[in-house]
């Protein structure tokens, strides 16, 4: 094969229609756009969401909420996991590079421990955010808390 001789698979392309050209083309007169109406018209574009002139769904539908811009997205730990995540991942210390290299967070995450369940091991924590409680129930197992901005 040469390269003169490269055409396009059979079947594959089609000649464009030819609308507006005539009546003799079959496909003049109206153009295919039918009798009279909005879309018949030049320069027609349907709008987003429309619905023919029913009452839009994102219009008909209540309004419930607002997305706090300030609101602060934690990963969140509890006690009762890290003891388990320590043994598997054998980590030294409980810190997000450490996370981030196990996988277990991405690179932007936010990282809170909560005071749910219990702590056996004795673990140190560089992260971003812990409860009170949390903070007591390390401190009791002989960890430490330094807290990460």
């Amino acid at each position: 094969m040469k390269l003169h001789e490269l055409r396009p698979a059979k079947g594959s392309v089609h000649k464009e229609k030819r609308i507006g050209r005539g009546e003799a083309s079959g496909k003049g007169g109206t153009s295919t756009k039918g009798n009279k109406g909005q879309q018949s018209n030049a320069g027609y574009s349907r709008k987003m969401a429309h619905e023919g002139g029913q009452m839009p769904i994102q219009r008909r539908v209540p309004k419930r909420g607002f997305k706090n811009i300030n609101r602060i997205e934690y990963k969140v730990f509890n006690l009762g996991q890290i003891d388990q995540l320590v043994e598997k991942y054998e980590l030294k210390e409980f810190s997000l590079e450490n996370l981030y290299t196990n996988g277990l967070i991405s690179q932007t995450d936010r990282v809170k421990v909560l005071a749910n369940g219990e702590l056996k091991s004795k673990v140190t924590f560089k992260i971003n955010a812990a409860s009170e409680k949390a903070k007591a129930a390390i401190e009791a197992a002989g960890g430490s808390v330094e807290i990460v901005k």
